[in-house]
């Protein structure tokens, strides 16, 4: 008689990070932190984000370059169809709210309300999920996530016509969290600046949870172009000024410094907007215990010192990528490894928080 077998082991998901400017993606044994598989490919901003917001079943820009990502650009391999995907935190919505523990019956209509009061886009075009994080005998806190159906319906829709089975969709702000959490006491109250290529996201990691989050359309890039446009230089020549010598002292400094402030002035805006909503909003009395920066347009030189400077708060560039272990695998550049970090997040994702 034949066996059925009733239990199996699924292959641990692998990450894939989907932004305007690229797709990354990496496999990850979260037990050793050992990377099996990675790798990336860059895309068209413009097309990107027209495949990004399109309701065109046609539209197979995406598709076409994941499929090119598996087929030529991957070191090591890939032990998995199934991801997780992260998307644009700037395209998500998260916010933590609490009730009245006798509420608790009613969250559903209380969620209703919060995205109709704080988010601009009618909840009928929102993917909307929602957990309690937090509870005590007089109060349940409540930790909501949105994000629109058509940015979320193009990317599963993209891969699985390249193969894949997506089995989690999270805001690429959250895989960040998961990494700070285990390399840099991520157990403390944190605010998180994650610089990309194109975009900062903003959010606060508290018990756990990211409790709110926020961002706008400035990044590495923009900074490139800053330096490009004050100081009349090629882009070639800008990105170098950038990442060698950046706000550190040097004879440049201060025109780099000039050409730099404006887009760093806004960044601290919106840091400002996150932290006044997370200590109004969602704990009086809390108080961010560190700052953190990460992401691809992190590697600016001297960029701690001035946000610590214009913040009056100590603010650090983190530096988790010692905790991956590559093995026998050949890593990505230097200056290209604060681009894994989002997706080394993904791909480090307990199966337990997949499957219970």
């Amino acid at each position: 008689m034949a066996k059925t077998k009733l239990f199996y082991q699924e292959k641990h998901a692998i990450g894939l990070d989907i932004s305007q400017t690229g797709i990354k993606v990496m496999a990850v044994d979260p037990k050793k932190w050992l990377v099996q598989g990675y790798g990336s490919i860059d895309l068209d901003p413009a097309k990107m984000q027209e495949a990004l917001e399109s309701d065109d079943e046609d539209n197979s820009y995406l598709s076409d370059h994941l499929t090119r990502l598996f087929r030529e650009n991957i070191v090591g391999s890939l032990p998995s169809n199934h991801c997780i995907v992260g998307v644009p935190t700037g395209r998500s919505f998260s916010r933590t709210f609490s009730l009245p523990a006798d509420q608790e019956k009613s969250l559903a209509e209380a969620v209703e309300i919060e995205v109709s009061q704080y988010i601009p886009i009618p909840l009928a075009s929102l993917y909307v999920d929602y957990r309690i994080i937090e509870r005590t005998d007089e109060t349940i806190h409540v930790i909501m996530s949105a994000i629109p159906r058509n940015l979320v319906d193009s990317c599963l829709r993209a891969c699985r016509d390249a193969g894949l089975r997506p089995v989690v969709v999270e805001p690429s702000i959250n895989a960040v969290a998961r990494v700070l959490e285990a390399t840099e006491e991520g157990h403390l109250s944190t605010l998180i600046v994650d610089i990309g290529q194109a975009s900062t996201d903003i959010a606060v990691l508290d018990r756990g949870a990211i409790r709110v989050s926020g961002g706008l359309s400035i990044g590495g890039n923009t900074f490139t172009l800053d330096i490009a446009r004050k100081l009349g230089t090629a882009l070639d020549n800008a990105h170098q000024l950038k990442v060698i010598n950046g706000l550190a002292p040097s004879p440049r400094q201060a025109k780099l410094s000039r050409a730099l402030k404006p887009s760093l002035d806004r960044i601290t805006v919106e840091i400002r907007k996150v932290i006044r909503y997370y200590t109004e909003r969602v704990d009086g009395e809390a108080k961010i215990e560190q700052v953190v920066i990460v992401g691809a347009g992190s590697n600016v030189p001297g960029i701690g010192d001035y946000f610590t400077n214009d913040l009056v708060m100590p603010v650090r560039v983190a530096s988790p990528w010692q905790k991956l272990d590559f093995g026998q695998l050949t890593q990505p550049a230097k200056q290209f490894r604060p681009r894994y970090i989002t997706v080394a997040g993904l791909a480090s994702v307990d199966e337990k928080e997949l499957w219970t």
